[in-house]
């Protein structure tokens, strides 16, 4: 295709409507009345040859058989001889009613003396003729017509008609299909470009030129690659993060490894052996909460999509199939027998609230694995942050604002400016070493929970507790219809 002929094609594409199916229904149904207009006139001009052939063939043969039936031609030629240049195609004869032959068109053309009046197929001369006959007062007259030559004529004027269709047809074919390579011409443009991406070209797929149709589709698959880089993204910062947090525990490990070595008593060895215990203990913890996270988000990460009010959400946002109802009070329970052993520990009174609205249980669709780690985390983070003596109460509410698991502590809470930068990843607050607490936290409590409660359709809120006067964990979810 020439310069000239893309560019009107590109002016004429940009004229059209964005619409495929519009810009379809335009081209072919052009091409298809442009063709029937073309055939039909092609029909009605050959349809006015035919007739008026066929009507100077029928005065010619007509001519011919009663010239051939005269006495005499205007060369003096005996009745009933035939010159030959001339078809005799049509046969007259004239019978008497007494069955006397007294006009014949053809010599010894043997047709039957007496036939059916009207029209009749009559077999003569090794052949078969079309007979009309029509009686008069006095007379029979009889006009025949070769079977063949009327076949002949008939499949002549077939062929005739069907040639028009014949030559139109691939051009109607050729059109169609310039008129859908054409309009699918941006799809496959896309097509080519999302082939020869990289795995981690990740750009927006452009629109421009596009159908409408395709529109929305690469819309959805443009808010797909944003996700997926985000998700990229999170996942490279998550790595980093964590490569970042090991190597301090494992360089602390080494370090104590070889005061262990280098201990000059027993009673040296033995402080030495409790310190790389315990920091093996918090690198185990580490990895713990590190899998713990990865597996969590891994299972359900919502990007974009508004949780639903009881339903789990799933990878990419979608909701995971069926989930079950769980007992607060039941999940509640375990992971206070869980952390009883560390609350002692630390001189804690861990238990359930007294406080009467908040021993209102229900229950939510979710897994109790997972919301079981969910109050486990908190009252982990509860049990490094609150001094001895400390207080942490666990209760729940369900009522018209919505339904809520609250963690509350006797700590020295959050700061309102550092409550949202908390719940990030390896993000430790800065208030409790201000507050002198030398907490050991791997910041990764808060974000767990928040992951957890997402999945679960619910929301993470943090504030100061009103009776303890600590921090205020609630995990909310909406209200249940009808309270």
């Amino acid at each position: 295709m020439t310069a000239p002929a893309s560019s009107v094609i590109a002016r004429l594409r940009g004229r059209l409507p964005g619409a495929l199916g519009t810009r379809l229904l335009m081209f072919l149904g052009a091409a298809i009345v442009l063709t029937a207009l073309l055939q039909g006139l092609l029909a009605y001009r050959n349809a006015l040859l035919q007739t008026d052939t066929l009507f100077d063939y029928q005065m010619q043969q007509t001519a011919f058989a009663l010239r051939a039936g005269l006495p005499v031609d205007a060369r003096g030629r005996p009745q009933g001889t035939p010159p030959e240049d001339e078809n005799h195609e049509f046969i007259v004869q004239v019978w008497t009613n007494e069955g006397l032959r007294i006009f014949e068109s053809a010599l010894g053309a043997a047709l039957p003396q007496m036939a059916v009046l009207g029209f009749a197929d009559v077999p003569a001369r090794g052949t078969v003729y079309r007979v009309f006959s029509l009686q008069t007062r006095s007379q029979v007259i009889q006009v025949a017509q070769d079977m063949r030559v009327r076949r002949t004529l008939a499949r002549d004027a077939a062929w005739q008609s069907l040639l028009p269709i014949a030559l139109l047809a691939p051009v109607l074919a050729l059109a169609v299909w310039w008129v859908v390579r054409s309009s699918l011409a941006p799809v496959q443009r896309v097509r080519r470009e999302l082939a020869a991406r990289r795995p981690q070209d990740l750009a927006p797929v452009p629109a421009e030129g596009l159908p409408d149709e395709v529109r929305p589709l690469v819309a959805e698959l443009n808010a797909l690659l944003q996700r997926v880089g985000q998700a990229f993204e999170a996942q490279q910062h998550f790595v980093a993060d964590a490569a970042h947090e090991l190597r301090s525990p494992l360089a602390a490990l080494k370090l104590q490894l070889v005061a262990l070595q280098r201990a000059p008593d027993a009673a040296a060895h033995d402080e030495a052996v409790q310190r790389l215990s315990a920091g093996i203990d918090r690198a185990t913890r580490l990895v713990e909460q590190l899998l713990t996270l990865a597996r969590q988000e891994a299972q359900g990460t919502v990007q974009g999509t508004a949780p639903g009010p009881q339903g789990m959400q799933g990878p990419h946002g979608a909701a995971t199939a069926a989930p079950a109802d769980v007992d607060l009070r039941e999940v509640v329970e375990q992971a206070l027998a869980d952390q009883a052993v560390a609350a002692q520990q630390h001189g804690l009174d861990m238990g359930l609230s007294e406080s009467p609205h908040l021993r209102q249980s229900f229950a939510v669709a979710g897994d109790a694995q997972a919301l079981q780690m969910l109050v486990r985390n908190l009252l982990d983070n509860a049990i490094k942050y609150v001094p001895q003596g400390g207080r942490v109460d666990v209760g729940w509410r369900s009522d018209a604002q919505g339904r809520a698991l609250v963690v509350e502590d006797s700590g020295p809470g959050i700061a309102e400016s550092e409550r949202e930068l908390v719940l990030r990843r390896f993000v430790r607050g800065p208030s409790a070493a201000s507050a002198g607490q030398q907490a050991q936290g791997s910041g990764l409590g808060l974000a767990i929970v928040q992951t957890i409660a997402q999945r679960h359709g619910a929301r993470l809120l943090l504030d100061r507790s009103p009776t303890l006067g600590g921090l205020r964990v609630q995990v909310i979810w909406p209200p249940v219809s009808g309270c």
